[in-house]
């Protein structure tokens, strides 16, 4: 079984900078060398380099050229694939991969939260962890999966919920799918559905000028990214600014306060932002569904679907906004009907 391996950088690959603190210099085989007993694992590794970025500085284009490299390497044959980046992103682009993503290989993302320079530096466990669950034929069909902390989360669950712990990621709406134990996964639960954009779905650019650094599921292009606002509520914020957000995006994610709602003022900014581009609703909270039913008073979830948002399920708001950006730079034709899978 031949599994690859592709680092993009990030404190599982950071040590000393000559101007203090640390920055991403290991390479992808330096990182596979440091993990005891791997080589011992019984799989065989195709290890790439690919980039050496901290998480905050990797983009949609460089998960478009990712997405290329990996249909590539499943195409020639490989099982499974395992993704080191920087934790700060995780959770989004395993989102995007898992969206894009329609084969059944897995595609397993992890990192570190304490650089190699540390004592208890997690990387290597966490590596050798995402192998593992990466050539598991339990993990087939399952898209793209994060495995950190010997805990193996859904793209579409998991968040970051802590700055420095180890065990940061969790999934707040269903938990985690399984656990290593012994060194092997156990997958003790699998999602209902999984949801992906299959290449017809990706087919039509809506805007801008079709770059080849962010394919879609079928090795067309997409456009260039179309440009989403996330915006969170926040007590006492008027929502003077949406209109100009509203202008300058193609389209916006509120991040609403409970179960979608939003103080009386934004109502009509949001009405008129909805007439022109897609709004979609979603909790600041990071846990549970946006109501569409239960509150009736303007600014509450009825009253705003009710004036064309569109209620984001059980998506966060980081998720939203890049499926969001995803559907409108592909020009799907239903982004409603998109949410409602969530």
């Amino acid at each position: 079984m031949r599994i690859i391996v592709v680092g993009l950088g990030g404190t599982i690959a950071m040590t000393g900078h000559r101007n203090g603190g640390v920055a991403p210099t290991l390479s992808a085989s330096e990182l596979v060398e440091a993990v005891p007993g791997l080589s011992e694992a019984g799989i065989e590794l195709d290890v790439r380099s690919f980039r050496n970025r901290p998480g905050a500085a990797l983009t949609l284009g460089d998960l478009g050229e990712l997405l290329s490299l990996l249909r590539e390497s499943f195409a020639a044959g490989a099982a499974g694939a395992v993704v080191t980046q920087g934790t700060d992103t995780i959770e989004e682009t395993a989102y995007a991969l898992s969206l894009l993503h329609t084969g059944d290989e897995p595609i397993v993302v992890t990192g570190a939260m304490r650089n190699p320079t540390l004592a208890g530096a997690d990387g290597p466990a966490n590596l050798s962890a995402a192998v593992r669950v990466a050539a598991d034929p339990g993990a087939r069909g399952l898209g793209c999966l994060v495995v950190l902390a010997d805990e193996i989360h859904a793209a579409d669950r998991v968040r970051k919920t802590h700055t420095t712990s180890v065990a940061t990621f969790a999934s707040p709406n269903g938990g985690p799918l399984g656990y290593l134990a012994e060194g092997r996964a156990h997958l003790l639960n699998r999602p209902a559905r999984r949801y992906t954009l299959p290449g017809e779905s990706l087919a039509a650019p809506a805007r801008g000028t079709r770059l080849p650094a962010v394919p879609t599921a079928d090795d067309g292009p997409l456009a260039a990214p179309a440009r989403v606002t996330l915006y969170t509520a926040t007590l006492g914020d008027d929502g003077s600014l949406l209109p100009l957000l509203a202008e300058r995006s193609d389209g916006l994610v509120i991040a609403a306060l409970g179960v979608g709602h939003v103080p009386e003022s934004w109502v009509p900014h949001l009405e008129a932002a909805a007439r022109r581009i897609p709004v979609v609703l979603a909790s600041r909270t990071g846990g549970g569904r946006v109501a569409t039913s239960t509150y009736g008073y303007p600014g509450a979830e009825r009253d705003l679907i009710a004036r064309g948002l569109i209620p984001a399920g059980f998506l966060d708001p980081y998720k939203a906004r890049l499926l969001l950006q995803i559907l409108l730079t592909a020009g799907h034709p239903d982004i409603p009907g998109a949410f409602a899978h969530s």
